[in-house]
């Protein structure tokens, strides 16, 4: 599809997947688009470059990967754009992939003074749309924020995980667009930041990077208060064992040796033989906790947990 802007000032060349003979057709009438065709066939990766052999016919050229599922790998969405100033081409570009209206992308690309900035205005409203994502993921991330606290197990610690490989994705998915960015000034310039969309882009692209950073902080210290948690509970789980190993001692010790079969046992005579060994045996086992009380190394072990706690 071709659309022309701002009386015809500069053109938009919108190719479908299945349009290889239309863009073909196209390349063959601009030369310096030979090489970008060649590159972008059966492309599946994030692809930039750039020609400032003709200083005024700067041109750009690549692919970039603006959808990614979260889940699936080969689940993702990959378009190819040649920019130039009098014009720009994409293919494969998916505007159902985006929140933006087509029509309301074309009044904005209708003001834009070359194809530039008209490339830039679809940059940014792939990034209001990660934007708006974004948003989503905020919430989710704040919802396990809390059930962190109120919930806190093996099932919480996989969630946590999830989020940080989704933000992740996140970050993969924003960085060409700022390589773009930067590339996009190494081709015209300085000048490049009097173009407002370029600007647009730029603070955009800034807001995003300064969320994923700050979720990836909010993040890891949810990881390293899991890390902190666990090695207290393993800990405490060490202890615990530890101690009702040694209070179990004596009944292990005086159970041996009055299970000995030597033929001279005196205690097998009394009459209060019974009650003897189970009086020894209590008052051995409370003698042992009081000096582990008294030493401090029940801990709080024995306490009744408390809900909402982290270590309680």
């Amino acid at each position: 599809m071709k659309y022309t802007f701002n009386q015809e000032k500069w053109t938009w060349f919108d190719f479908d997947e299945g349009d290889e003979e239309k863009v073909k057709k196209l390349v063959s009438q601009n030369s310096n688009c030979g090489e970008w065709f060649e590159n972008i066939i059966d492309r599946k990766a994030n692809l930039l470059n750039l020609n400032t052999e003709i200083r005024g016919e700067e041109y750009i050229w690549g692919s970039l990967i603006y959808q990614q599922d979260i889940e699936d790998k080969g689940e993702k969405n990959i378009f190819h754009f040649y920019i130039r100033k009098d014009f720009f081409i994409t293919v494969n570009f998916d505007f159902s992939i985006i929140d933006a209206s087509p029509i309301g992308v074309q009044k904005q690309m209708d003001q834009a003074e070359n194809g530039i900035e008209g490339f830039f205005i679809l940059l940014g409203e792939i990034l209001s749309t990660y934007l708006q994502k974004i948003d989503g993921y905020e919430e989710r991330l704040h919802n396990l924020l809390w059930e962190m606290k109120e919930q806190n197990n093996l099932k919480i610690l996989e969630r946590i995980y999830e989020n940080r490989h989704e933000l992740l994705i996140w970050k993969n998915l924003v960085v060409p667009i700022v390589e773009i960015k930067f590339i996009a000034e190494e081709a015209y310039g300085q000048g490049i930041h009097e173009n407002s969309e370029f600007n647009r882009v730029e603070t955009r692209v800034e807001r995003i990077r300064m969320l994923l950073s700050e979720y990836q902080q909010a993040i890891d210290t949810m990881i390293n208060l899991e890390e902190v948690v666990s090695t207290h509970r393993g800990n405490e789980i060490m202890k615990t064992l530890t101690v009702m190993t040694i209070l179990f001692t004596p009944v292990t010790a005086w159970g041996a040796v009055w299970g000995m079969n030597f033929k001279v046992m005196p205690e097998l005579e009394w009459k209060l033989g019974y009650l003897f060994a189970g009086v020894l045996i209590i008052a051995s086992t409370a003698g042992l906790y009081y000096y582990l009380k008294v030493k401090g190394w029940m801990g709080d072990i024995l306490k009744v947990k408390k809900k909402n706690r982290f270590f309680g």
